[in-house]
């Protein structure tokens, strides 16, 4: 049996785990915002100073490069 790719995708659309208000869609945005500036991000982190989770979004005063240590061990605080 095939897997149904656009069934599935609709679905996620719905449920909000795709599409342009995602979570992944924010965080993406916060990625080529960056790449578009020339900012080398390499082994860096992209951190959210107010996390996408609380509604913060994709703008060069609620972003900031970390590394990936102090960025993963304060956990969104």
């Amino acid at each position: 049996m095939t897997r149904d790719y656009k069934k599935e995708y609709k679905r996620d659309l719905e449920t909000g785990k795709s599409g342009p208000a995602s979570a992944q869609h924010e965080r993406q945005r916060a990625r080529r915002m960056l790449d578009k500036k020339g900012v080398e991000r390499a082994g860096k982190d992209i951190d959210h100073k107010k996390p996408i989770r609380q509604g913060g979004k994709s703008t060069m005063s609620n972003v900031r490069l970390r590394s990936k240590r102090a960025n993963q061990s304060d956990n969104g605080k």
